[in-house]
């Protein structure tokens, strides 16, 4: 049962990761909750120790990439966009 714990701690990390990379940006904070609950929804019976470790690598994979790679573009005026890593132009 130790999958367990670390099954939660992975979800509850991907939901900050989520609230902070898509902050104010509440379409995508949706999209990204719902995505993220149904993945594990669909994966909450599985019992293999090997799978449940494959797939605790894909979410921590996809956290990190969120974390590292996400860049949101914000339109701050008619000719100007502001892009930046979980940053806002306020």
């Amino acid at each position: 049962m130790a999958s367990r714990g670390r099954v939660l701690k992975l979800f509850k990390l991907l939901h900050r990761t989520r609230q902070e990379v898509f902050k104010n940006d509440t379409r995508a904070l949706e999209a990204a909750r719902q995505k993220i609950n149904e993945e594990f929804r669909n994966n909450q019976d599985e019992t293999s120790e090997e799978k449940i470790n494959e797939l605790l690598k894909i979410a921590s994979d996809v956290e990190v990439i969120l974390r590292t790679s996400v860049i949101q573009a914000v339109h701050t005026d008619s000719d100007k966009i502001f892009f930046a890593a979980g940053a806002n132009p306020t």
